[in-house]
């Protein structure tokens, strides 16, 4: 049983006209990071419009954090994106998912890759650093259009300097140009070696386990190049492998 709560909206950051996040308080019972919750509203009807999103804050923090794309003819993040402060929404009590630490095998390397909004379960990973010191480096690499999509950058930054070393990030720019990002699609960046080369550090089945979340395209294409050029296999709890995915899209 998962229950519909109430959540109430604190503060909405519209970083673009396609990009925001909200800032909740409700009731949830406890989470791990890494995980996703529901939002919902409810129709004319009565009948509830809900969609899957992943927690952006450290499971200790008071407030929830939520990064949505809207979507242009979406039925829910349109309604989302022009809520007011002490508006109210749905929310499940119980998160859901296994895209957290516990389930990743000890690794030398953790590389965490996301497109746009899917950088949220990192967020909340890397700013409760419970079981991060398992891994000798933590490679994120975030994937978006534009510079101006690239909203937790500032964050990111921050938790460079608290994990002093441990953490390396490197954005990546799909649609423009910059001195400090990388420009292409993931797969493509893996197949041509320049996102290695750029970190300074290999992928291999030996010493990394790879973490998956965000655009189902990335996510396959992805996946298929580590599979067949690295010879990496997807991590179940009934056969562990390198190779975690969140796909709750």
């Amino acid at each position: 049983m998962n229950p519909w709560i109430k959540a109430t909206v604190l503060e909405i950051n519209r970083w673009t006209e396609n990009l925001f996040s909200l800032i909740l308080r409700a009731s949830i019972s406890s989470f791990k990071a890494g995980q996703f919750t529901k939002l919902a509203l409810q129709d004319f009807n009565k009948k509830k419009i809900q969609r899957a999103y992943s927690y952006v804050n450290a499971p200790n923090d008071t407030n929830i954090e939520i990064y949505i794309r809207r979507i242009s003819n979406g039925n829910l993040s349109n309604q989302l994106y022009y809520l007011k402060n002490g508006s109210e929404i749905f929310i499940k009590k119980n998160a859901y998912g296994f895209f957290v630490l516990d389930e990743i095998p000890d690794s030398e390397i953790l590389w965490m890759f996301a497109t746009g909004a899917a950088i949220g379960p990192y967020c909340s990973i890397l700013q409760e650093r419970k079981n991060t010191h398992r891994f000798k480096k933590i490679v994120l690499v975030h994937a978006a259009k534009y510079q101006n999509e690239l909203n937790y950058l500032p964050l990111m930054k921050k938790l460079l300097k608290i994990y002093d070393g441990q953490l390396k990030i490197q954005t990546i720019l799909s649609q423009e140009e910059s001195k400090y990002s990388l420009v292409g699609r993931i797969p493509f960046l893996l197949s041509n070696k320049s996102l290695e080369k750029k970190i300074g550090l290999n992928i291999n089945k030996k010493n990394s386990h790879i973490m998956l979340c965000g655009n189902p395209n990335m996510i396959k294409d992805t996946y298929n190049f580590l599979k067949t050029h690295k010879n990496m296999k997807k991590n179940l709890r009934r056969a562990p492998g390198h190779i975690t995915v969140e796909s709750y899209w």
